[in-house]
């Protein structure tokens, strides 16, 4: 067979591939036998040497242990394949065709590679996959920008669920990233009744998170990671031994692993364990689509997350802050959050901290609101701390009497007699029959000023300063 003559006519970057193939379905040596103008120009200025006929296809083509088994599919075992996925060492997108040619000779088989390469993603092309995928990827989509904020956790369980179902696996889950505190949480799973898998051996093994930054490296810039057979087991042996134990010591023979990317940042990871390997090409297009939306939607979820967090929070003391403390009595006026009675309500006050702002200057001041907060913190270890605002703050207690908070009251004065600038005035009303909240707030407003009131008289000296 003329391979040059097969390639000649062809305008996009075209080759022909051999691989090597053993009788135990197994692959050996890829080669590129044969190519045309386009590819051996772009051979020689991507890798920056000359095209050699029957060179090994890494010669002038990424590796890609997935690019691999696309190869051997198309021309051992005659499945034309098309596919257009993210290349992502090279920040590339690429529309690739594999056509099964003739071979003879029993231990080779023959494909045509041809491919369309462009830096950015084309929805033309990403439409152009199987009626399958797009439809998948379509329902995960809709649902996605369907969710509501509150409801986006069951909308993902519902989501993963339906992942688990397509690829015929008996676990599923996605990993989210926490970079802040090294571990990886498993924001939503599904697990097929049938199935031995038990995700809490897995992720709770002392040296998951360490074997979870290892998965970037076992992907390699492809974009993902498929172990679908004993050939792909002992290959991963070899590239991550960590990773390779993880999958053996828990029954695990394929499993399907997909990075969660957004904006060149890894959010997490999708995993299917013990899937249906014989759709590997079918799971792999679609969720190389699917993730992409799914990565979107964890990103704009954590920032709503992140931005939750910090609209509640007072960033000096890392108290909850006054918005927050607003929000929280509007839902139990309105009923939506219930309080078991009998229930506190503490107001405290810094005493001094103008003086402190005055003669040692506001950063001192700074620290000594961190200081008074997280003492209030250390003492009412159950409760929200919340700074109203300036120098006060406001605490609701619950499921303590009144022995137990004369108690802690006794320990804040001890705590805070340790640094000399630190001094509460403190306020507190009972709430037992079912008094508006915002009447005890009053009350216990009220007493803090009493007791400050009286702290001045002790010490005339500081009144003004």
């Amino acid at each position: 067979m003329d391979f040059d003559k097969i390639v000649a006519d062809h305008k996009c970057r075209s080759c022909i591939i051999s691989v090597e193939k053993y009788q135990d379905g197994t692959y050996g040596n890829i080669r590129v036998v044969a190519a045309n103008k386009a590819h051996r120009e772009d051979s020689e200025k991507v890798f920056g040497r000359p095209f050699v006929p029957d060179s090994p296809y890494t010669d002038s083509l990424p590796q890609d242990k997935n690019f691999e088994d696309f190869m051997y599919r198309c021309a051992c075992l005659g499945q034309p394949l098309h596919t257009y996925v993210h290349v992502e060492r090279m920040g590339l997108w690429v529309n690739m065709f594999l056509l099964p040619l003739e071979s003879n000779k029993d231990n080779v088989g023959y494909c045509l590679y041809s491919c369309d390469i462009s830096p950015f993603a084309e929805a033309e092309q990403q439409a152009s996959l199987s009626a399958d995928t797009a439809t998948h990827a379509l329902e995960i989509s809709i649902k996605l920008q369907g969710a509501k904020k509150d409801d986006i956790r069951h909308v993902f369980q519902d989501i993963i669920e339906d992942i688990r179902k397509i690829c015929g696996a008996e676990y599923c889950c996605i990993l989210n990233h926490d970079i802040e505190n090294r571990k990886y949480i498993n924001f939503c799973d599904s697990t097929d009744l049938d199935s031995n898998i038990r995700p809490d051996e897995i992720f709770r093994n002392e040296s998951f998170y360490d074997i979870a930054e290892s998965f970037e490296d076992a992907i390699r810039g492809s974009s993902c990671l498929i172990i679908k057979d004993e050939h792909d087991l002992d290959w991963l042996e070899c590239e991550n031994n960590g990773l390779y134990s993880l999958l053996t010591e828990n029954r695990i023979r394929s499993s399907v692993l997909f990075p969660l990317k957004h904006n060149n940042q890894i959010l997490g990871y999708l995993l299917a364990l013990n899937y249906k390997t014989e759709d590997t090409v079918k799971i792999k297009e679609m969720l190389e689509l699917s993730t992409f939306f799914i990565a979107s939607e964890i990103a704009n979820y954590q920032l709503m997350k992140q931005l939750e967090i910090l609209s509640s929070m007072d960033m000096l003391t890392g108290c909850k802050n006054r918005n927050s403390m607003n929000n929280y009595v509007d839902d139990i006026v309105s009923g939506n959050v219930k309080l078991n009675e009998p229930y506190i309500v503490i107001f405290a006050d810094l005493n001094g901290l103008k003086r402190v702002n005055d003669e040692k200057g506001h950063s001192s001041g700074d620290r000594l609101l961190r200081t008074a907060a997280a003492i209030l913190s250390q003492i009412f270890y159950d409760c929200d701390v919340y700074r109203a605002g300036g120098d006060e703050f406001m605490l609701v207690a619950k499921g303590i009497d009144e022995d137990e908070l004369k108690a802690r009251l006794i320990q804040l004065e001890e705590k805070s007699a340790i640094d000399s600038d630190v001094n509460f005035a403190v306020g507190y009303y009972f709430v037992r029959d079912g008094e508006d909240i915002r009447l005890a707030m009053k009350n216990a407003d009220e007493k803090m000023y009493i007791n400050k009131k009286e702290y001045y008289e002790k010490h005339p000296e500081l009144k003004y300063r």
